[in-house]
């Protein structure tokens, strides 16, 4: 036989999901108190805080945020936009490394976060069109060249955005974060001076990059601090690649085959630097002592694991996130610039 509906609902109709109303009233709070706790805790008590949470685990509430974009005009996300073809988002580790940081700061805040790229025109028009429409709240753009027009798009659009790295010919109209490049660079080369090395090379980032421009500049300024001139012969250019690292570190043999340590602008291009050596049957560090930059995950795994310039990922994916919010609430926000550490390893 079969039981009558439970009074109230007619049989076979689903459960109401739970609503704030519910929530306050088994918080015991106010409507206003839970929308508080929802949208940060602000002006709310501790004590009202852990209740809201307690009633939310109890009754398996789930913010509708399409009702909540109605009210606040917001979307409640935010666009992790690399403007780089997408091959180098998958072959360079520090972009998976500020995208795993930068999601796991907006996830405190209930926030999700979009991956999207913008290598080339079609795409640039594309992400645009998309960001324009209102479907996020804000943007984290990640490795602007000099040059690139999303930063004037986004502007267009009114959007808040917040660099990582600082946007070339820009003159503070953006805020950003970013580590101290030029001095990391400087750490870098005085210790491969003052380990004995006398032909110190370099190969540079794109000069259409602020990294690539304040790590050569910290280069060129150490030697002039310690009295040597700057042999361009001892310079060469890549593209943050391996491949680009492999090739500028064959150039550099060929025009200077007496140098003693090579410092290269990333740590993928310094494995592919490493790959050149010994292709050239050079031996690291006894021949030469190779330096990179990043500490990225590559540091780890190149033979011998590789001396570099660690940046704080995590402290810029977390600043980063807090000024794209203060952005997002209409606050202003200022540059932050982070040092880096030298973490000495076997390579030099």
């Amino acid at each position: 036989m079969t039981e009558p509906a439970p009074r109230g609902r007619a049989a076979g109709r689903p459960k109401r999901p739970p609503t704030i109303h519910d929530v306050a009233a088994v918080a015991g709070v106010s409507r206003g108190t839970v929308s508080r706790v929802l949208q940060g805790g602000h002006n709310v008590s501790p004590a009202s805080q852990q209740a809201v949470e307690a009633a939310i685990a109890q009754l398996g509430y789930v913010v509708n945020r399409a009702a909540r974009s109605l009210v606040t005009q917001r979307s409640g996300s935010v666009a992790f936009l690399l403007t780089e073809p997408q091959e180098r988002f998958f072959e360079d580790p520090n972009f998976t490394t500020l995208l795993r940081g930068c999601t796991a700061a907006l996830a405190e805040h209930d926030i999700p976060l979009l991956l999207m790229t913008a290598g080339d025109d079609a795409e640039r028009r594309r992400v645009t069109r998309y960001l324009a429409a209102g479907h996020v709240d804000g943007v984290l753009l990640v490795s602007s060249h000099r040059g690139n027009p999303m930063i004037e798009h986004l502007r267009e659009a009114d959007i808040p955005m917040v660099c990582c790295g600082r946007p070339l010919g820009q003159r503070g109209r953006v805020p950003y974060v970013a580590a101290d490049d030029r001095e990391g660079a400087k750490d870098l080369v005085r210790h491969l001076l003052e380990s004995g090395r006398t032909r110190v090379a370099t190969i540079a980032g794109p000069q259409d990059t602020p990294g690539g421009v304040e790590r050569l500049s910290g280069y060129r300024e150490v030697l002039a601090e310690y009295g040597l001139p700057v042999d361009e012969r001892l310079v060469a250019r890549g593209d943050y690649s391996r491949s680009g690292g492999e090739a500028a570190m064959r150039e550099l043999l060929d025009r200077e085959p007496g140098l003693d340590a090579v410092f290269v602008a990333s740590d993928l291009m310094a494995d592919g630097a490493l790959s050149a050596l010994e292709h050239a049957g050079r031996r690291v560090p006894e021949d030469v002592a190779v330096g990179g930059f990043d500490d990225s995950p590559v540091a780890l795994t190149t033979r011998p694991p590789l001396t570099t310039i660690r940046q704080p990922w995590d402290r810029i994916s977390a600043e980063m996130v807090r000024l794209l919010l203060d952005r997002i609430a209409g606050e202003e926000a200022p540059t932050v610039i982070l040092p880096t550490e030298l973490v000495v390893r076997r390579s030099g």
